[in-house]
């Protein structure tokens, strides 16, 4: 097998930072060129004790500001080749339907603290009356039984649980944690939460941005029970796994053939870019094999997406999937790990620590990309209007649902709203806002440097003129507490600039395809008037012995062969 470049490169090894649930603590980790995403996956699973990984991932934003799930079978390597420097978040991928079906419970725990992030930037949506709940089972997980003497006032408005945290919703939530959370652990919390937030609409959805065959604003979520779409406050298509023949893309289409009450139909749902269309396509196709396929053997060796007018895709499903996982009858051989807990949720006093997901400069600025969309509806399954949607609280009355507050909206997860001007602000690459009646999803994560250069800007305090600090194979930033292998980030303030200049990448294949094409069209046109014209011009080169040679063995074989076929059909 050849191999280009330096022998001694197998030796080489790569730096990167891990980012944990839990917002202060961080990993570095190490990798060689040779190794796999599934390594790096294990390598973090293994620092945290949890050996239930299927569900689990990292995440990763490209140099186009376009998220992607890491390949657990491809190279680290050649998936982050353009980032400098690397980082990666570990979040759940695969929400269970069931989260106490795991085995463990340090596994709960991650899907846990997952469903709090959710919650805080808006994915995890519900009405006032699941809201309150919610925060009234975090607030209990942090501050233990409610005391007189020690939480006086509004005493939970010191902590930010919800992108729209309204005071009829922490006065409520201060209600039940006062008079019905009484002696409950931390254990049992987040049971309860659980069993609450898995029957929500938005469980396990991350809203992609689509628009429909009218052009109407939708967002796109994929979770266990298939591909759901919501059109403000509302869950207005919801295509189940077992009526979904096949999903494909064609530019920036995202397609959904579906087989319903033994009739065909075709759902478009047209994404802001092509690489945005290949990222829902790919998490659609991951989602639906994990959740459907009795065994990962059973998975196609690789599946293609993409059409004729756009480059296809090729995929191929790494992993086990969600049957085999409970199908495993055996249980852990070790003891039930111990879960070391610590207060997630974040306060909104000016002392708490700036980490690479809570930056709290007040000139610090985001914007997000919302998302947009597109699909025919026709024949497909919908939810009705007065169906339990978005909406529906815990009163059964959706109508009333966040009738007091604006609802809530999802924002960078890894940005914290300003305030002011900017906290409402959003910046759209079509210069337009279209904002719901009472609820929108904006894009939950697509800053123009997110994960990927968020980090790196936040330790900007320290010497970066050390090209070292920028170079690829050691990436990790100066940062230090470090307890079992985990980083707490320091308190430290640093200046980040407001807008980040990027240049675009240059795209060999679609340069040279169309000057392929060009050059071809050239070389043909100029043959036939070589070859049919007796201009005098000409004759010194069809003369040549090469020019008369390519004439009689090549263009007059294929010139006769097209002369016969036309006598044929005229």
């Amino acid at each position: 097998m050849l191999k280009f470049g330096s022998k001694h490169d197998s030796n080489i090894v790569y730096k990167c930072t891990v980012r944990l649930l839990e917002d202060t603590e961080i990993l570095e980790c190490e990798y060689k060129p040779h190794h796999k995403g599934k390594y790096l996956l294990e390598y973090v699973c293994q620092q945290l004790n949890l050996i239930e990984q299927d569900y689990l991932g990292l995440r990763y934003v490209d140099s186009q500001d376009q998220r992607h799930w890491l390949d657990l079978g491809k190279s680290i390597c050649k998936q982050v080749k353009e980032l400098d420097p690397v980082l990666f978040s570990f979040r759940v991928k695969f929400y269970p339907p069931d989260p106490f079906r795991l085995k463990e419970e340090i596994t709960r725990y991650q899907i846990f603290l997952q469903l709090k992030r959710d919650l805080l930037h808006g994915r995890l949506y519900c009405g006032t009356n699941e809201a309150s709940m919610l925060a009234a089972l975090i607030i209990q997980g942090e501050l233990g039984d409610y005391d007189p003497e020690i939480h006086t006032g509004n005493y939970i408005s010191e902590f930010k649980i919800l992108l729209k945290q309204t005071e009829a919703i922490e006065e409520k939530a201060m209600e039940i944690h006062q008079k019905q959370l009484k002696g409950q652990s931390q254990s049992q919390v987040e049971n309860t939460f659980l069993k609450l937030a898995c029957q929500l609409d938005t469980y396990g959805v991350d809203p992609h941005p689509v628009k429909d065959h009218k052009g109407t604003q939708l967002y796109l979520g994929v979770n266990y029970s298939g591909i759901l779409t919501f059109q403000g406050s509302r869950k207005t298509h919801h295509f189940r796994w077992p009526d979904i023949q096949k999903i494909n893309y064609e530019g920036k289409m995202f397609i959904i053939h579906l087989n319903y009450n033994d009739k065909k139909h075709t759902v478009g749902f047209k994404c802001p870019s092509g690489a945005s269309c290949r990222h829902v396509w790919r998490c659609a196709i991951e989602q639906m094999l994990f959740f459907t396929l009795p065994t990962s053997s059973d998975a196609p060796s690789v599946v293609t997406g993409g059409g004729f007018f756009s480059w296809g895709t090729k995929f191929k499903y790494t992993g086990r999937t969600e049957r085999e996982i409970l199908e495993d009858a055996g249980t852990p051989n070790r003891e039930e790990p111990s879960i070391q807990r610590s207060s997630s949720v974040r306060r909104k006093a000016s002392s708490v620590p700036a980490t690479p997901s809570t930056p709290l400069q007040p000139h610090l600025g985001y914007s997000s990309l919302p998302r947009s969309s597109h699909s025919d509806v026709g024949g497909s399954r919908m939810e009705s209007s007065n169906s339990t949607g978005l909406l529906s609280g815990l009163d059964g009355n959706p109508a009333q649902a966040y009738s007091d507050v604006a609802a809530l909206e999802t924002v960078s997860e890894d940005q914290e709203a300003i305030g002011g001007m900017k906290l409402r602000t959003t910046v759209l690459k079509d210069d337009s806002v279209d904002r719901f009646s009472d609820y929108y999803f904006r894009d939950s994560f697509e800053h123009s440097s997110s994960e990927s250069q968020l980090l790196d800007n936040n330790y900007r305090g320290y010497d970066t003129t050390n090209p070292s600090h920028r170079s690829s194979r050691s990436q990790t930033p100066l940062s230090h507490s470090q307890v079992d292998g985990r980083i707490c980030l320091p308190n430290v303030t640093h200046e980040i600039p407001s807008s980040t200049k990027k240049c675009k990448k240059f795209n060999v294949i679609g340069a040279f395809v169309p000057t392929l094409i060009l050059v071809t069209l050239f070389v043909l046109i100029a043959t036939i008037i070589l070859l049919e014209t007796d201009c005098e011009l000409f004759s010194r080169f069809r003369n040549l012995p090469e020019m008369v040679t390519l004439r009689y063995q090549i263009y007059e074989p294929i010139k006769q062969y097209f002369r016969n076929k036309m006598s044929l059909l005229f």
